[in-house]
């Protein structure tokens, strides 16, 4: 009886040949259809509000589709743009159907971050939607996503991985197959200039094209903060990642200082609990509160004086850019790749050095006391979130694909 390997190997070939077959007949790339496959549409976070933003801006002049790996909520917490479909692969809100649901993926490395969301299901709904695609754009928004595609898509496809983390954060496993298969895409697009070097510097294979693209800042609701109110505001998933720990005892020390002044933290999460606990235990009750998911980070921004990334890690923080949008002057730690390709120190906003728990006290400190600061690091950071905004990001994403369209299949090669 043949091993799984074996079968493994077996199955590949035959994919193989298949594909060669289908490269004689393929047409000229084709950009009119683009298909964005995400983990979950109906979720909240800064992948899924900016792939949305993107969809959105692509729908004017292509035929756009999110493909939703799964489904856990009824309907989409953020708005769907006009003219994007969302379709979904596994329906999970009534729970996880199926006897293939019970196996875990046979294609997505252990240690990827959303492993556990997918299963033997998820693997077969997707390669049978990827293989089922003969033309068009592919965008992967995550490695699980990306491998599946740099792996599975016809040579019709145009394949485009999205990193929105940076690949010093991906685990051993996952980065090992990264480096061994993002050869195959058509391009890799990373939100930073730092993050674009270490790939250039890790792949031995590189796809087609290697791009840094930015995601676009989103219009928010409402006008510019006023600053005027003792409010400092936190918006993230409470997981370690963003640092809201560090956060709670740098706000120790703040609250010493200007116990008139009250701290917002926006998000859900793992940490939930345990960010509670601290709260009570270091006296801060009535001054940091966590506040939920922001359903309108608009409102939630116009009404603070400071905002504040205490991140451990980052890919591109749209919170920063979105606090910047609305003239809220930001606080944060220069994390490996993202606030400091944004913020320039003392210009636009304040970089402190990461985990320094006394440094991010003394710096959101010195915005407390000094309203000339916040107005002038808010003026400035206005000019450097307009960079950002989808007239101008959308424009480079617009060329790129231009770019890949017109690219001869020997341009494309290897």
């Amino acid at each position: 009886m043949p091993m799984p390997g074996a079968v493994r190997r077996v199955a590949i070939r035959a994919l193989e040949e298949r594909d060669r077959r289908r490269a004689r007949k393929a047409p000229p790339p084709d950009t009119r259809e683009i298909r964005i496959l995400l983990l979950h549409a109906n979720g909240m976070g800064g992948t899924i509000r900016t792939v949305f933003n993107l969809a959105g801006h692509l729908a004017r002049n292509h035929d756009v589709e999110i493909v939703s790996v799964v489904r856990e909520s009824p309907e989409p917490f953020f708005d769907v743009p006009p003219g994007v479909r969302v379709r979904y692969l596994d329906d999970r809100v009534n729970g996880r159907k199926g006897i293939l649901n019970r196996f875990r993926s046979r294609l997505t490395p252990a240690d990827e971050t959303a492993s556990h969301w997918f299963t033997l299901r998820t693997d077969l709904a997707l390669l049978r939607y990827i293989r089922g695609r003969r033309r068009g754009v592919l965008i992967g928004t995550r490695p699980a996503l990306n491998l599946l595609i740099a792996r599975a898509a016809g040579p019709e496809i145009i394949t485009i991985g999205q990193e929105h983390a940076n690949l010093a954060s991906h685990q051993p496993e996952t980065r090992k197959q990264i480096l061994r298969r993002y050869g195959r895409l058509s391009a890799l697009v990373t939100l930073t200039q730092a993050d674009l070097r270490a790939y250039r510097k890790a792949l031995k294979r590189r796809p087609g094209r290697l791009a840094q693209i930015p995601n676009a800042v989103t219009r928010l609701n409402g006008p510019p903060a006023r600053r005027t109110e003792p409010v400092a505001v936190a918006i993230g998933r409470l997981n370690h990642a963003k640092g809201h720990d560090l956060l709670i005892r740098a706000w120790a020390h703040v609250h010493q200082r200007h116990p008139e002044w009250t701290l917002r933290i926006y998000g859900r999460g793992p940490r939930e609990d345990k960010l509670r606990q601290s709260i009570e235990d270091k006296g801060l009750t009535g001054s940091v509160h966590l506040m939920g998911a922001a359903e309108d980070v608009g409102a939630a921004l116009g009404e603070a004086a400071v905002n504040v990334l205490s991140s451990r890690r980052e890919g591109m923080p749209m919170t920063i850019l979105e606090a910047m949008s609305k003239a809220v002057p930001v606080v944060a730690y220069d994390c490996p790749t993202g606030p400091a390709e944004i913020i320039t120190h003392g210009h636009d906003g304040l970089l402190v050095p990461p985990g320094k728990i006394h440094a991010l006290a003394d710096a959101i400190s010195s915005l407390i006391a000094d309203p000339d600061l916040r107005t002038k690091l808010a003026t400035q950071a206005q000019t450097t979130a307009a960079e950002y905004d989808m007239t101008v990001i959308g424009a480079r994403w617009d060329k790129f694909l231009r770019d890949l369209r017109d690219r001869s299949p020997e341009d494309s090669a290897g």
